[in-house]
């Protein structure tokens, strides 16, 4: 646990409009990679518009690297299709995370993050206060594809000996 500041839970909810990759339908998984990390949701299977419900959680050491998300077809006799990708902007939540903010009633929205040319967002993004810590809803839209849309949730977690923010 070296240089780790904490972890990243990145709750993967759902993909609305995923690209058809088979003849009718896609089998859609998603990949997250930071550096060296690299995490794989669950393969869902027929379904263009999959709900996920995965947790997958990263250690981070350096807030500067990109975390990268690619939704890829599960294919059975040939190499798994792309079917897009968007790079999340932590720089938002992590901003949020270092107003050093304490005892706000649930649901009280923090921050409001704007779709631009330089992020992936779909819609507006918020930074909530939920249950005594912040998380973050965001809908990424996919580039190098015709279409699609991944919903994920960010949630820090503070590890005891660890850097932290």
């Amino acid at each position: 646990m070296e240089n780790v500041k904490g972890l990243l839970r990145i709750r993967l909810r759902k993909g609305t409009n995923l690209a058809v990759r088979d003849s009718l339908s896609s089998d859609p998984y998603v990949v997250i990679t930071m550096g060296q990390q690299k995490l794989k949701s669950r393969v869902a299977k027929n379904d263009c518009n999959p709900e996920w419900n995965d947790e997958l959680t990263l250690s981070i050491k350096d807030l500067n690297v990109p975390i990268t998300l690619t939704v890829y077809d599960k294919d059975t006799f040939t190499v798994d299709d792309k079917m897009g990708d968007a790079e999340i902007d932590l720089k938002p939540y992590i901003e949020c995370l270092k107003m050093g903010l304490e005892n706000l009633p649930n649901g009280s929205v923090v921050k409001k993050v704007q779709p631009s040319s330089t992020n992936c967002l779909a819609g507006e993004s918020t930074c909530v206060w939920n249950n005594g810590k912040i998380v973050q809803d965001m809908s990424l839209r996919l580039r190098n594809v015709e279409s699609g849309e991944v919903s994920i949730q960010l949630e820090w977690i503070d590890i005891s000996g660890c850097e932290g923010l």
